[in-house]
């Protein structure tokens, strides 16, 4: 599914942040993304949905490669893509239910099928009952929630997750772990970058680690 091969990005004045990386991810692999803070994991996944440029090597997704991919072939890529933030990036004058809805209404999905699939993608989440709500009246536990059904309502094959449990609590944090094996069950591929190595250690998956720009995968 994704394959990442010498993969190098360096930044004309910060240095080289990675420094030929390598992996592959298949569909329903859990993999874990962990290093220091600064040490490329943000980085990384930026190159995934070509927010960011590698400097030197390639990165392919389901045979596309993506450091060649022209601009306008870009937003077909972000579609095969959930992303998921550490601050959630919900609108906070637009309902639960209208910020989960804004991928398909972007994708030009009719009323009734974004209304479907809004629902099940909350049903997921444990928070279909919030539909109405306005982020504002939620716990951070809740609104990740949120932008997690935002991230695979449009049914992803890979989902990033950058930090997605930094400003949640260790309760919490399990949970929202846990939806993410949820998903590689029905072949999702799932790619978390995380510094919290102990929440990390207890998930089991892959541990992919990024030092002084280099990735080593570590046994389990």
């Amino acid at each position: 599914m994704l394959t990442f091969s010498g993969v190098t990005k360096r930044y004309s004045e910060g240095g080289e942040v990675l420094s030929g990386v390598g992996f592959e991810l298949h569909a329903g692999d859990l993999a874990f993304l962990t290093g220091a803070s600064g040490a490329g994991k943000s980085t990384l996944l930026r190159l995934i949905p070509v927010i960011d440029r590698p400097t030197r090597g390639q990165i392919m997704l389901d045979g596309v490669n993506l450091s060649k991919l022209p601009e306008h072939d870009i937003p077909g890529i972000r579609r095969r893509l959930g992303l998921i933030f550490q601050d959630f990036k919900l609108l906070h004058d637009r309902t639960v239910f209208d910020n989960v809805a804004l991928p398909l209404v972007i994708a030009g999905f009719g009323h009734a099928e974004i209304a479907r699939r809004v629902r099940a993608a909350l049903d997921k989440v444990h928070m279909l009952n919030r539909e109405k709500r306005y982020p504002v009246s939620l716990s951070g536990g809740e609104q990740q929630r949120v932008g997690i059904a935002r991230a695979i309502v449009h049914k992803p094959q890979l989902i990033l997750a950058d930090e997605p449990t930094g400003n949640l609590d260790p309760e919490l944090s399990v949970e929202i772990m846990s939806l993410f094996h949820e998903f590689t069950q029905v072949g999702v591929a799932v790619l978390i970058a995380s510094h919290d190595l102990g929440l990390v250690s207890s998930m089991g998956g892959r541990l992919l680690h990024l030092s002084e720009g280099r990735l080593i995968e570590e046994a389990r």
